[in-house]
C-alpha cells in the first residue's frame, strides 16, 4: 500500500454531556469523552475482568449542535473519525499534547433523550450525520 490511512471507528458511551465551544466566525465545537469497553475471562482466577479506554472525542459546527441537543452521559454512540496529536501550552508555557478524534460520521444507538421523547411523542429517530465541511466557507 502506498498512501496512508488514518481511520478510527469506535462504539461506546458517553462519560460526560457535551461540552460546546462557540466562536465568533459562528462555528462551533464540542467535546466529550467516549468510553469503550474490553471484557474478558482471567484464565487463572476465572474472574471477569472489564477494561475501559477513554477517547476524546471531537465534532464541528452542525454536528455539535445535533450531540449537543440528542446526546447525554451515558448514551451509546457509534462514530467514525480520525486520530489527531493537538499541541498546546499550559499556563506554566510547558508544551503539553492532546490526542482527540475527529468525528467524520456518527450514529446514535441509545439516546435518553430520544427515548424519553419516543414516550411523550412520535418522534423520529435522531439523524445520522456526515460531518465534511465545504472546502470553503459559503455565505447561506
Amino acid at each position: 500500500m502506498n498512501g496512508t490511512l488514518n481511520k478510527v471507528m469506535l462504539i461506546g458511551h458517553l462519560g460526560d454531556d457535551v461540552k460546546m465551544h462557540y466562536f465568533d466566525g459562528g462555528g462551533c465545537i464540542g467535546r466529550f469523552p467516549l468510553a469503550t469497553n474490553e471484557v474478558f475471562t482471567n484464565k487463572t482466577t476465572g474472574e471477569k475482568v472489564t477494561n475501559t479506554d477513554w477517547h476524546n472525542l471531537v465534532v464541528r459546527n452542525k454536528a455539535a449542535e445535533i450531540c449537543e441537543k440528542y446526546l447525554s452521559k451515558g448514551d451509546k454512540i457509534y462514530i467514525e473519525g480520525r486520530i489527531k496529536t493537538r499541541k498546546w501550552q499550559d499556563q506554566d508555557q510547558k508544551d503539553r499534547y492532546t490526542t482527540e478524534v475527529n468525528v467524520d460520521e456518527f450514529t446514535f444507538l441509545t439516546t435518553k433523550k430520544n427515548e424519553a421523547a419516543s414516550v411523550n411523542t412520535d418522534s423520529a429517530e435522531p439523524p445520522v450525520v456526515e460531518d465534511n465541511p465545504p472546502e470553503s466557507d459559503l455565505p447561506f
